[in-house]
């Protein structure tokens, strides 16, 4: 499983700063802010994870994934952390997010499956 293998070191994992703020939104929500702190704390640490913040380059790259693609401002950020990055392959459960230029995208199901879509 590509969690396995990022925890493995067999290969590297990359998220933006922004997942970071999604992710603890839950907690958030919940008002407990020693969790919201912590998911921070880990999600930073994470070992053979790379956590990129959302700086000028993948601004401007991810108003070109928004200006010709129709994704999110979100997604498009995720998407560019992921090309500046030089990520190669993109994994998410999001349908709607198709094939983009410098990055294969890959689907959570398929890949729990044993198959990829590039």
């Amino acid at each position: 499983m590509l969690v396995d293998e990022i925890a493995g070191g067999s290969c590297q994992g990359v998220i933006s700063t922004l997942a970071i703020g999604e992710i603890a939104t839950g907690p958030a929500r919940a008002g407990d802010l020693a969790m919201v702190e912590r998911y921070g704390d880990e999600l930073s640490s994470l070992e053979n994870v790379r956590v990129v913040p959302v700086d000028t380059d993948v601004a401007l790259d991810a108003a070109v994934l928004r200006g010709s693609g129709g994704v999110t401002i979100a997604d498009a950020i995720h998407l560019a952390t992921a090309r500046i990055a030089g990520a190669t392959a993109f994994v998410t459960n999001d349908r709607r997010i198709a094939q983009i230029p410098r990055l294969a995208v890959g689907y959570l199901d398929e890949l729990a499956a044993g198959g990829t879509r590039s």
